[in-house]
């Protein structure tokens, strides 16, 4: 899997080294309970969490990155394609700790994922799946480019499924 860099960010490969400061995000209760994937806020928790992201790495070829902050080195938090087994498409997500929650970086790195999706990956159509009491994801969403397609139900919980087709293909995503 690829490093990407934005104009302000280096998205790279999620790592081992990486658990200190993704358990402090994932601590933050209003972060973890943002997430369509419910995760926890214990140290056991995120180890799970990151674990699973690096595998899906392994298994699918590429994942959330972690999100680096360039001018400063800082982890940010995470982002990127993700495909578990289940989940309703291709999607894109990002997950950032609260003192870079207003900075415009889960926009910045949704947008680069999404155009990995469809540069790298040769997806069709890229979706976030999102709860419906997330708005600041809502308007993430909103701000790469996704509309709102459907709402449905994930591993129990009713979630928006927003995303976006292509560019050029002519295919309106399916409702």
């Amino acid at each position: 899997m690829s490093v990407v860099e934005t104009e302000r960010l280096l998205l790279r490969p999620l790592a081992g080294d990486d658990f200190d400061d993704y358990a402090a995000m994932l601590a933050d209760p209003d972060v973890a309970g943002g997430l369509a994937e419910s995760v926890g806020t214990s140290p056991a928790d995120a180890w799970r969490s990151l674990a699973t992201f690096i595998g899906h790495r392994e298994i699918r070829g590429y994942s959330h990155w972690a999100i680096v902050e360039k001018s400063t080195g800082r982890f940010a938090g995470r982002a990127g394609p993700w495909r578990p087994h289940g989940f309703p498409g291709l999607g894109v997500g990002w997950c950032l700790a609260r003192d870079h929650w207003g900075k415009g970086y889960a926009a910045e790195a949704g947008r680069a994922a999404v155009a990995y999706c469809f540069t790298e990956l040769g997806a069709d159509e890229v979706i976030s799946v999102i709860l419906p009491s997330n708005v600041r994801s809502i308007a993430v969403a909103t701000r790469i480019g996704h509309t709102h397609l459907r709402d449905t139900t994930y591993r129990g919980q009713e979630v928006h499924i927003y995303g976006q087709s292509r560019p050029g293909t002519g295919n309106p995503p399916p409702l």
